[in-house]
């Protein structure tokens, strides 16, 4: 499939592959078990959250805010419709 690249009238020749939907259990429990971490939200392309969610585990007083934070997060991707970063709905 050629798709117009905007620049000076150039094609792109590259073949277009469609990832697949990101699965909603596998953010669930990446939010239940590591959410502390911030993994779900590298998982769902949400690096800045994710950096954040690191950072703060790291700093023993950040942890406070980084638990319940993640914890509020699994339930949100369990209970309700999440989007991944791209804001394709997960499986």
């Amino acid at each position: 499939m050629m798709q117009f690249t905007g620049q000076s009238g150039e094609y792109n020749m590259e073949p277009q592959t469609q990832e697949a939907p990101k699965q909603k259990i596998v953010a669930f429990l990446l939010a239940f078990f590591l959410g502390g971490l911030g993994i779900h939200n590298f998982y769902l392309g949400n690096t800045g959250k994710g950096v954040a969610q690191l950072i703060l585990t790291i700093t023993v007083i950040g942890s406070i805010i980084s638990l319940p934070w993640a914890l509020v997060e699994a339930i949100m991707i369990i209970a309700g419709s999440p989007t991944d970063a791209n804001g394709i709905p997960l499986e």
